[in-house]
């Protein structure tokens, strides 16, 4: 069977349209068309149901998404196996959203490299849908989120709560005087709901980034303020290139991990722990930044950004 007819089917399934299908698959709706009916022509059944509103899969059509993610699988760990450089006898695929990359997915590598020498690494990063579509297909075996989605065959675990914390670009800075110098990072529904609560003030600048970590170079090379993780700004922070913002609230952000559950228990089980040791690290580099955020308040007390509102409620 036509690998590409079992991954167009894959993708408007999850998309539940021929035309989102065809723009993620980077080929026309019509070519997309084309590969459904010949799909269906081949299994003697109608797989979608079309309609204005979009394709929902028929019965036939979610009897056999189980198969295709198999096959998907299937093809994916043989094309990974046929081509592992020589010298190397596992493989792993991982993924990770682009802000949990620097100073994490990064680290997470070398010490998996120096760990396993015989294990040949493959890295990828994308939005949450994108990445758990991946885990499902097989083509990324483990994955680092913000926001991970529960399916059949992952198993989700807890990382870290990492801290977002307002860091500016210029020494000193004034958490009553950023007016005009502040560019709201959308992190997600709940942090700005929280921040609309504590900092209302600060919630609609006129300038939202939904960049994550990419903000950095944004505010750095604009004189801005912005929430960015304490991991990734340490480093700035101690080149004098950003500047913690005293009494600025914290907010804690959960990082998760996403695995198959098939992936081999030996290859999980040194990537579970090359994970846990950059873990390790880094809690004890937001330890520090916690530290240095109390000798900057004024109280020697950090607040978490929402927290004095759900307590007067």
């Amino acid at each position: 069977m036509d690998i590409a007819l079992v991954k167009t089917f894959l993708e408007v399934a999850a998309t539940g349209s021929f035309v989102h299908a065809s723009e993620r698959l980077f080929v026309t709706q019509s070519a997309v068309s084309l590969r459904i009916r010949r799909l269906e022509e081949m299994l003697g059944h109608e797989l979608f149901t079309r309609s204005k509103a979009g394709a929902t899969l028929t019965s036939a059509g979610q009897e056999f998404e189980g198969y295709a993610l198999s096959l998907l699988k299937l093809w994916e760990e043989s094309r990974q196996q046929i081509a592992l450089p020589q010298g190397f006898t596992e493989s792993i695929s991982i993924g990770a959203q682009y802000s949990l990359w620097p100073r994490l997915g990064f680290r997470w590598i070398d010490e998996m490299r120096a760990a396993m020498p015989e294990l040949s690494i493959r890295s990828e990063v994308g939005m949450p849908d994108r990445l758990t579509r991946q885990l499902l297909e097989g083509t990324v075996q483990a994955a680092l989120l913000y926001t991970p989605q529960l399916r059949p065959g992952l198993t989700i675990k807890p990382v870290m709560s990492e801290d977002l914390v307002m860091v500016a670009a210029w020494p000193d800075p004034d958490l009553e005087a950023l007016d005009g110098h502040y560019a709201f990072v959308d992190w997600g529904p709940e942090f700005v709901h929280a921040h609309a609560l504590h900092l209302p003030e600060l919630t609609n600048p006129g300038l939202t980034l939904a960049l994550g970590s990419l903000g950095a170079d944004f505010i750095m090379n604009r004189k801005f303020a912005a929430y960015l993780p304490a991991r990734y700004v340490k480093t700035y922070v101690d080149a004098g290139q950003l500047y913690y913002v005293p009494d600025a609230p914290t907010f804690p952000f959960p990082i998760w991990s996403v695995w198959r559950e098939d992936l081999d228990d030996r290859v999980a089980s040194v990537a579970n722990a090359a994970l846990h040791k950059v873990i390790s690290t880094l809690e004890e580099d937001q330890e520090a930044v916690q530290e240095e955020l109390e000798d900057l308040s004024e109280d020697g007390e950090i607040e978490t950004l929402g927290d004095i509102f759900t307590e007067e409620e």
